[in-house]
C-alpha cells in the first residue's frame, strides 16, 4: 500500500514538474464558441482527390444563437466558412451537403442558396444535396442547386412556401390592464406589432409579401427540378412528402444512404475508387465519420459533450417576428 502510494505522489510531483516547466501545454476549452479555426479531418479514403462533407443542421438563421456561458455561430456563418475554406484547396471535385433542418428565415435560405450556386460556378465541383430526417421548406430551398438530390428512406420533405411569424400579446395585456401607447407618422409605422391586431389593409400587404416570397421559391423549384404543372400545383399547397411520394413527384433524385451519396458524387466528378472523405472541424473526434453532426459548431470537450451545453433552444421556434421558408407544425393559423 505504501509502495503505491508512493508511485502515486512521485507522478503528481513529476506532472507538475512539466505542467509549470512548459513541457506540456494542454489546451482547454471549457466552453467552445465556433471561434476556433476549422481543421482538416479525413473520415476515409486514401487518394489525393477529396470530397467534402458539409453538415446543414438546425433552423436556418443568418444570426449567432446564444447558449449557457457562450455564443453559438448561425448557420450561414458554419456552411459558408466551409464553402470558402473549401475553394483554395483544389483537391476538393465534390461536395456533399448533410441537410437535416425544417427550414429557416428567408434570408438565411436564400443566402445559403446563393452561396452553392456561387461555389459551383467558380470552382466547377460537383455538388450532391442528402436530405436526412427532416429537409423542409428553406431545407429543400437550399438542396436546389444541387448536381444530385437524394433522400433518405425516411426523409420528411416539401412544405415548399413561406410563413409570417407574428407574436401578439394584446389578449394577454387586456386580461393584466396594460396598454402600450403608438404615435406614429404614417398609418401602416407600426404594422406588425405584437400589442395590437393587425388591421384589414395590413393583413394585405402582409399576404401580398408572403406571396412574392413563396412565389419566388416555387420558381426556383420550377426551374431546378423541371416540374409540370400538375404537379407544381401539388407542391404549391406547401405540404410535407415522404420520400417515396417527393421522388415520384420529381422533388429528389434517388432514395439512398449517405454510402450512396458518396458513389453518386465520384460518379458525377469521375473520381477514383478511393477519394479521400473529409470534414472541417472545430475540434478532433474519436472515431469520426460521416454522421457525425456535433462537429459542427465544437460543441465536445476533449471528445464528451460539454455538460453545461444547452440544445433545447435548437428544438424551439424562432420567436422573432418575420417571413420564414420553415416547415413549423403546430403553428396554428387560420
Amino acid at each position: 500500500m505504501r509502495s503505491c502510494k508512493c508511485f502515486v505522489l512521485v507522478a503528481a510531483v513529476v506532472l507538475s514538474l512539466l505542467l509549470t516547466g512548459g513541457c506540456i501545454k494542454p489546451k482547454i476549452t471549457l466552453f467552445p464558441d465556433g471561434t476556433e479555426p476549422l481543421e482538416e479531418s479525413v473520415l476515409q479514403g486514401r487518394d489525393r482527390d477529396k470530397i467534402l462533407v458539409i453538415p446543414v443542421k438546425g433552423i436556418l438563421s443568418e444570426s449567432p444563437s446564444d447558449r449557457l456561458l457562450r455564443r453559438r455561430p448561425g448557420t450561414v456563418q458554419e456552411v459558408v466558412a466551409r464553402l470558402k475554406k473549401a475553394e483554395k484547396d483544389k483537391r476538393i471535385k465534390a461536395v456533399i451537403l448533410k441537410i437535416d433542418s425544417p427550414g429557416g428565415s428567408v434570408t438565411a435560405s436564400d443566402i445559403l442558396y446563393h452561396e452553392i450556386v456561387q461555389y459551383r460556378e467558380r470552382t466547377r465541383a460537383v455538388v450532391v444535396a442528402v436530405l436526412m430526417s427532416v429537409a423542409t421548406s428553406g431545407a429543400y430551398y437550399v438542396s436546389l442547386p444541387a448536381d444530385f438530390i437524394l433522400a433518405h428512406p425516411t426523409t420528411v420533405t416539401g412544405s415548399v412556401g413561406v410563413i409570417f411569424l407574428q407574436p401578439k400579446v394584446d389578449g394577454l395585456m387586456d386580461k393584466i390592464g396594460l396598454a402600450f401607447e403608438v404615435e406614429k407618422s404614417g398609418r401602416n409605422k407600426d404594422m406588425g406589432s405584437p400589442f395590437r391586431r393587425s388591421t384589414e389593409e395590413e393583413q394585405q400587404i402582409l399576404q401580398g409579401l408572403i406571396n412574392e416570397m413563396g412565389g419566388k421559391f416555387m420558381n426556383l423549384v420550377a426551374a431546378h427540378r423541371r416540374l409540370d404543372e400538375k404537379t407544381l400545383a401539388d407542391v404549391s399547397t406547401a405540404r410535407i412528402y415522404l420520400a417515396d411520394e417527393a421522388l415520384r413527384l420529381n422533388l429528389v433524385d434517388r432514395i439512398g444512404y449517405l454510402d450512396d451519396a458518396v458513389e453518386q458524387a465520384k460518379r458525377l466528378a469521375e473520381l477514383s475508387r478511393d477519394p479521400k472523405i473529409i470534414a472541417y472541424r472545430r475540434a478532433e473526434y474519436p472515431d469520426d465519420n460521416m454522421y457525425n453532426y456535433n462537429a459542427s459548431a465544437g460543441r465536445l470537450v476533449d471528445g464528451t459533450l460539454n455538460p453545461l451545453e444547452w440544445t433545447l433552444a435548437e428544438s424551439i421556434p424562432p420567436m422573432r417576428s418575420g417571413f420564414y421558408y420553415l416547415w413549423l407544425p403546430g403553428s396554428g393559423g387560420d
